[in-house]
C-alpha cells in the first residue's frame, strides 16, 4: 500500500468543488493517469480512501501516485475537452490507450492466368493487382471471402498450373466452395469468368453483380450454353443469399455505431459495430487491462482517434456527464450527435449482438467459447461473486464406512476442466468416518502447499471459486480452516437432493436453487458428477491395491511391510507370481526363506528344482 496515503488523502480533502481535470503523477514527476471531474474534491478524494472497493487497475495506479495537480475549469464540459486533449499529449499509463492501426487494405488478384484473390494490407511489388486502398479492413476480408466462396475460386496454397493433378482436391470442392482447378479439369477461360465476376461483385455491389450476371445467363442461354448458363444461375442465387443475410443485421439501420463492452473482473473488450446505408460496413474490437468497463472513457479515446463520427452512437451503459460527451461528439463532427442507451426493439438487439461479440472476443483469447464465459457469467452474478470465476476448484470425499478415506479435486479452467491440475488426498489427520474434519483436512493442506509455493501454478495460485460436494456443514467446517489462514476466497457447497442429483448451492447465506437455470444447472451437475468420479476412482484404487496387499500376508513370512514392498517393486500381483525365486530374493525387504514362501504360494507348493 502506498506509505503516501494519508498525505494525499489529506490534499484531496482540500481540493474546491469546482469541476475541474487533476493529474497523477509517480515519483519520477511522470504523468501516469489523468481525469475529470465534476467536484475535485468529492472526485480525487475517492482514490485515496478506502482501497477495498477499487479494481486492481485503479489500487495500482494509486500505489505508484507519489503527489497530483489539478486545474479548475467553469464546467464539466470543459474539463472534459481539456482532458482529451491532455491524454493526447501525455498518453498516461493508467489511462485506457487505444493504438490507431486502422491502415489501408487492398484487394490483390495474383499475377499470371490464374491468378488467387485475396485481401492484404500492404502493396508489394510482386506483379499483383491491387484494388484499393479501402479505409475497413473488416468489410475488404469479408468481401473477399464471400467472394471466393461464391464464385468458387481457390483460396489454398497450390500454384497453377504447376500443381494440376498432383493431388485431390480439398474439402471446398466437395461442398462447393471451389471449383477445384487442381484437377487440372476447369477450362482456364471459365477460370477467368468466375474471377472477373468475382471481381465485378467486388467493385459494383451484390445488386450491380446480380444485373450483370443476368445478363450473362441470358446471353449464354440464347447461346445453348446451358452448362454455363445454370452456373451462372446458381452464382446469382448466391450472391442474393449473401445480400439477404447483410439485410438481416440491420434493416432499419442507416449511418450508427454500436458500441457495447464485456468485462471479466480482470480484462474488458470494448466492441464497436459501425454501420453505413443499412450494411455493417466495419467492426473493431479492443481489449483493455482493466475491470471495469469505462464506457465513457473508451468513446473519449476512441473518437480522439477516429476523423468521423457517426449521427447516431448507441452504447449498452448510462453514466453521469453523458450529456457533456454527447455535446462533445456533436461539437467535434460538426452537428448533432444522439448518444442513446436502446432499451427496446432493433437497436436494443444490436446493442446485445454487439455485447455477445465482446464476449465472444475475450473467451477466444482465454482459449473459451462465448457459451463457457456465459455460464461463468451467470454464476458469477447468481453467487455474487466480484469477478468471473475462471478458475474454478471443486472437492469431494471418498471412504467405506471410514476406510480408506481419500479426497478429490477437480479443476475448471474458463469453463472446461484443467485435468493436469486434478490433485488426490488420502486423510492422514485421522482414521474413521468423519466428512467434515476429512474437507478441513484436505483444505487445510491444500492451503499450506500455497503457503510453500509462493506463487506460480498449481497450488501456487488461489482459485476464483471453491465448490464443496456437501451442504453448510462443510462449508462451515472449510470456512473455519480459511478464517485462521486468513484465506479470502469465495466458498460455496453443492447440494444433491434424496437421488443423488445437484439441486442447489449453498453458502453462509442458505441455499441457492438452481434447477430453473438449465445452462447453470448442467455445468454444475457436470462438476459435481466429475468431482465424484474421480474421488471414488481413487478410493477403489486405494481398496483394490490393499485388497491385493492382505492376500500376500496371509503367505507365511510375509508381513504388512513385506507386502507393501513386493507391490511397490513388482507393480502387480501377476508380477510377483510370474517372478522366479532369484527375482523374489532381489525385492527388498526379502530373505531366502520369505522368497521361497511367496514361489510356493503362487506355483501350488512346487520348489524352483521341481
Amino acid at each position: 500500500m502506498n506509505p503516501k496515503l494519508p498525505e494525499l488523502r489529506k490534499k484531496a480533502m482540500a481540493l474546491p468543488l469546482l469541476p475541474g481535470v487533476y493529474i497523477m503523477h509517480a515519483k519520477d514527476s511522470e504523468i501516469i493517469y489523468i481525469g475529470k471531474a465534476k467536484a475535485l474534491k468529492n472526485r480525487v478524494s475517492q482514490y485515496f480512501g478506502s482501497q477495498n472497493n477499487h479494481a486492481e487497475k485503479v489500487r495500482r495506479m494509486v500505489d505508484n501516485v507519489d503527489w497530483f495537480e489539478y486545474i479548475i475549469t467553469d464546467s464539466e464540459f470543459e474539463a472534459l475537452i481539456l482532458e482529451c486533449s491532455l491524454i493526447k499529449q501525455h498518453t498516461p499509463k493508467y489511462n485506457i490507450l487505444l493504438k490507431d492501426d486502422k491502415g489501408y487494405s487492398y484487394i490483390r488478384v495474383g499475377a499470371g492466368d490464374w491468378g488467387k484473390l485475396s485481401y492484404v494490407l500492404q502493396k508489394q511489388d510482386d506483379g499483383a493487382t491491387y484494388i484499393g486502398p479501402y479505409k475497413s479492413s473488416y468489410y475488404v476480408k469479408s468481401a473477399v471471402e464471400e467472394a471466393n466462396k461464391i464464385f468458387m475460386l481457390p483460396t489454398c496454397n497450390r500454384k497453377f498450373p504447376q500443381d494440376f493433378g498432383k493431388a485431390r482436391p480439398c474439402l471446398n470442392y466437395h461442398i462447393k466452395q471451389c471449383m477445384a482447378p487442381c484437377t487440372g479439369r476447369v477450362k482456364l477461360s471459365e477460370y477467368r469468368e468466375s474471377m472477373e465476376q468475382a471481381l465485378d461483385f467486388l467493385k459494383g455491389g451484390s445488386s450491380n453483380s446480380v444485373k450483370q450476371l443476368t445478363t450473362q445467363m441470358e446471353e449464354a442461354a440464347e447461346n445453348l450454353e446451358f452448362e454455363r448458363a445454370a452456373r451462372i444461375r446458381d452464382k446469382i442465387a448466391a450472391v442474393k443469399k449473401m445480400g439477404d443475410k447483410q439485410k438481416v443485421v440491420a434493416n432499419k439501420v442507416l449511418d450508427e455505431d454500436v458500441i457495447a463492452a464485456f468485462s471479466d473482473g480482470t480484462k474488458t473488450c470494448f466492441q464497436v459495430f459501425r454501420f453505413e446505408g443499412g450494411r455493417l460496413f466495419d467492426r473493431e474490437s479492443f481489449i483493455v487491462d482493466s475491470g471495469e468497463s469505462d464506457t465513457e472513457e473508451f468513446i473519449l479515446r476512441y473518437y480522439t482517434l477516429r476523423p468521423d463520427v457517426p449521427k447516431n452512437i448507441a452504447v449498452d451503459t448510462e453514466w453521469e456527464g453523458m450529456d457533456e460527451v454527447a455535446r462533445w461528439l456533436s461539437e467535434k463532427r460538426g452537428s448533432k450527435v444522439n448518444l442513446t442507451v436502446p432499451q427496446r426493439g432493433e437497436q436494443a438487439q444490436l446493442v446485445n449482438m454487439c455485447r455477445s461479440n465482446a464476449a465472444e472476443a475475450l473467451a477466444q483469447q482465454k482459449g473459451a467459447t462465448v457459451r463457457e464465459y456465459g455460464v461463468l457469467e451467470e454464476l458469477k452474478e447468481l453467487l455474487g461473486l466480484d469477478t468471473l470465476p475462471e478458475y474454478i476448484e471443486s472437492y469431494d470425499i471418498s471412504n467405506l464406512n471410514g476406510s480408506e478415506n481419500v479426497a478429490g479435486m477437480i479443476v475448471y479452467q474458463n469453463g472446461k476442466p484443467l485435468k493436469s491440475a486434478y490433485r488426490k488426498f488420502k486423510i492422514k489427520g485421522f482414521e474413521g468416518q468423519d466428512d467434515y474434519a476429512s474437507m478441513a483436512e484436505v483444505l487445510t493442506r491444500r492451503f499450506e502447499e500455497y503457503r510453500r509455493a509462493e506463487g506460480g501454478e498449481g497450488f501456487g495460485r488461489l482459485p476464483d471459486l471453491i465448490l464443496l460436494d456437501g451442504g453448510a456443514g462443510q462449508v462451515h467446517a472449510v470456512r473455519d480452516v480459511m478464517e485462521k489462514m486468513d484465506i479470502d476466497v469465495p466458498l460455496f457447497g453443492l447440494v444433491k437432493d434424496d437421488k443423488h442429483r445437484t439441486r442447489a448451492v449453498t453458502g453462509d447465506g442458505g441455499e441457492i436453487a438452481i434447477s430453473s437455470r438449465r445452462q447453470l444447472f448442467t455445468f454444475l451437475s457436470k462438476m459435481q458428477d466429475e468431482v465424484h468420479r474421480f474421488a471414488i476412482g481413487y478410493h477403489h484404487a486405494r481398496r483394490s491395491k490393499n485388497t491385493f496387499r492382505s492376500s500376500l500376508t496371509t503367505i507365511d513370512g510375509v508381513g504388512e511391510v513385506r507386502a507393501k514392498a513386493l507391490l511397490k517393486y513388482f507393480r502387480t500381483i501377476d508380477n510377483i507370481s510370474k517372478a522366479d525365486l532369484e527375482e523374489l530374493e532381489a525385492a527388498p525387504k526379502m530373505t531366502k526363506d520369505s522368497a521361497l514362501a511367496v514361489y510356493r504360494y503362487f506355483h501350488g507348493g512346487d520348489s524352483p528344482q521341481e
